[in-house]
């Protein structure tokens, strides 16, 4: 079973988080915009994914310039996989396919909502396959809707997603 954090608990989860891994307000001095990471800690709305990102060991890399295109599944998504995945993946012996799945929701380069409307495209992921793009009535990655665009970061963007893309 997939445990929905409380509020209480996405907050502790953050904060511990946070500090564990040295996460700053902002992580470019002189900006008030945080990472990529620090944006999705303080939405209380992706502990999952953050949880994720740290057992990935994909921290560094979403903090680093990039510039990068994240599809963030909310906690809700995660929460709509079959009963079990999300601990299964977190399982260290799983590291390689939760790298994988997490990197598959990456894209170089900042793409703004703006730039999918109105298209059917494709991107490629930085784990390599490519994601399918509909932005004709809204905008769909592969079977999730784009449910916040342009959520803007120091390193990037993250577009807020309904579901979890895994790689065919």
């Amino acid at each position: 079973m997939i445990h929905k954090f409380t509020r209480r608990e996405a907050l502790r989860l953050g904060a511990g988080f946070a500090a564990l891994t040295g996460l700053s307000a902002c992580a470019v001095p002189g900006t008030s915009t945080p990472d990529i990471v620090d944006t999705a800690v303080a939405t209380g709305s992706f502990t999952t994914l953050v949880a994720a990102v740290q057992a990935a060991g994909l921290v560094d890399t979403l903090k680093s310039p990039g510039p990068f295109t994240v599809f963030a599944p909310t906690d809700d998504a995660f929460a709509a996989l079959p009963a079990g995945t999300v601990e299964s993946l977190l399982l260290p012996q799983n590291k390689p396919q939760l790298v994988e799945i997490l990197t598959y929701h990456v894209v170089a380069g900042r793409v703004l909502a703006a730039q999918l409307q109105g298209t059917r495209s494709s991107v490629t992921t930085v784990e390599g396959r490519a994601l399918h793009i509909d932005g004709r009535k809204g905008v769909r990655i592969n079977n999730a809707n784009v449910i916040t665009p342009d959520v803007m970061a120091s390193n990037g963007i993250i577009h807020v997603i309904d579901g979890v893309l895994l790689p065919s």
